[in-house]
This record gives C-alpha cells, structure tokens and sequence, in this order.
C-alpha cells in the first residue's frame, strides 16, 4: 500500500517562511498529479495547491497565489509547498493527496485517492 507522509509542519510567526514535504513511500510509484489541501479548526478541507504532468500546469487558490509555490522532485518522489509570508489565516492541518489520474478535477479534493495524515501549521505571534 503506498502512503504519502508529510514533514515540515510548525509553529513561526507571521510574514515568516516554511517548507512542507510529502514524501512517496513506494519509489516506484510516480502520480502524474499531486495536491496539497489544508483544513483549520472547525471549518471544511480546502484546496491549496495542485500540479499535473498533463502539461505541466501548475494551480493555486486565490487566497495563496503569489506566496506558496508547489513544486517536486522526481529523483526524490516528492512533493513540496514553499510557503512565504505567512498569515495567521494560513494555520491549519495541511494534507498532501495524490491520484493515478493525470486529468480531472485538480482542485476537487474527491479526484484524489491518496491521502497523508497531515501536518501541523501554525502561524502566531
């Protein structure tokens, strides 16, 4: 069974920065479409983040567009969420997702299959 784990989550202060990273356990499993997602208390799971290989695009909510940036390392099977200025809006458990599919609804979080246990941000003062 191939799990996704994720590292990097942690307490900073507001404007500061924070890698997270999602690591493939099955390094012979490459997904053609990966995602991050994040949920804070007491509200639903949201899209964060998304690449495809299918044209290499690369997809970002509004609310993090031109902070956060998704990228991934093949050699590595891994995925990461370069996250800069950082608000105390963005705290929240944050998930990576993965799915065999390479086209469909990237920011659905039901396209995906795979899922992390997520990780921990918190950003205070």
């Amino acid at each position: 069974q191939v799990q996704l784990v994720e590292s990097g989550g942690q307490l900073v202060q507001p404007g500061e920065s924070l890698r997270l990273s999602c690591t493939v356990s099955d390094h012979t499993t490459s997904f053609p479409a990966m995602a991050w997602f994040r949920q804070a208390s007491g509200k639903d799971r949201e899209f964060v983040a998304a690449f495809t290989r299918n044209g290499g695009g690369t997809f970002y909510a509004p609310s993090v567009k031109g902070r956060f940036a998704i990228s991934r390392d093949t050699a590595k099977n891994a995925m990461y969420l370069q996250m800069d200025s950082l608000k105390p809006e963005d705290t929240a458990v944050y998930y990576c997702a993965a799915t065999p599919t390479p086209t469909g609804r990237l920011l659905d979080q039901n396209f995906y299959s795979y899922w992390g246990q997520g990780t921990q941000v918190t950003v205070a003062s």
